[in-house]
């Protein structure tokens, strides 16, 4: 037997369309901000490839520069010491047909003193160590002997090797006797 269904049976049964609630002006805007937001961040993840991509472009390029800053540093340094060289050389073949030992004599002081002008050009200097104190940062003591007056207590009594600096860099330490 077939049973008759009432009208609020009827009523009751849902369609599947009536589910979905029509789209509203706050749901509108949201989806509006979220594709402002996702452009936003397409936007700014662009921008940082780019800035990584600039940055390693600049890691390269100063290493290469600073690579040829010393290499150039190197070159200068070689082209300033071979004139001191030549000079040597011609010393040296001058030095095996001269008897005059005077004259040898001043050539080599000639080339050495044209050796200390070409590095001070460079900017090295000499440390000194007449009449200082000990200056750790400057001096290395090999030896400390009884100072012969009470002045001479922590000064330098004697230099065994010239110690040189570039600038406020130390190059090599003097080696020096110390009074105790």
């Amino acid at each position: 037997m077939a049973t008759k269904k009432t009208n609020k049976e009827e009523e009751k049964v849902v369609k599947p369309n009536e589910d979905v609630v029509p789209e509203t002006d706050e749901l509108t805007q949201l989806k509006e901000q979220l594709a402002q937001k996702t452009a936003e961040v397409e936007e700014l993840n662009d921008q940082l490839l780019r800035k990584i991509a600039e940055f390693d472009n600049y890691r390269k390029r100063t290493l290469k520069e600073k690579a040829e800053l010393i290499l150039n540093g190197g070159e200068k340094t070689i082209s300033a010491i071979l004139p001191v060289l030549d000079d040597m050389e011609r010393a040296l073949s001058g030095m095996k047909n001269s008897e005059d030992v005077s004259a040898v004599l001043e050539g080599v002081e000639l080339i050495y003193k044209k050796f200390v002008d070409t590095l001070e050009k460079m900017g090295v200097t000499i440390i000194e160590t007449k009449d200082v104190d000990f200056d750790v940062d400057l001096h290395e003591a090999i030896a400390q002997i009884p100072a012969p007056t009470e002045e001479m207590k922590g000064k330098i009594i004697d230099c065994t090797l010239k110690g040189y600096k570039m600038g406020d860099k130390v190059i090599r330490h003097s080696q020096v006797v110390v009074g105790m």
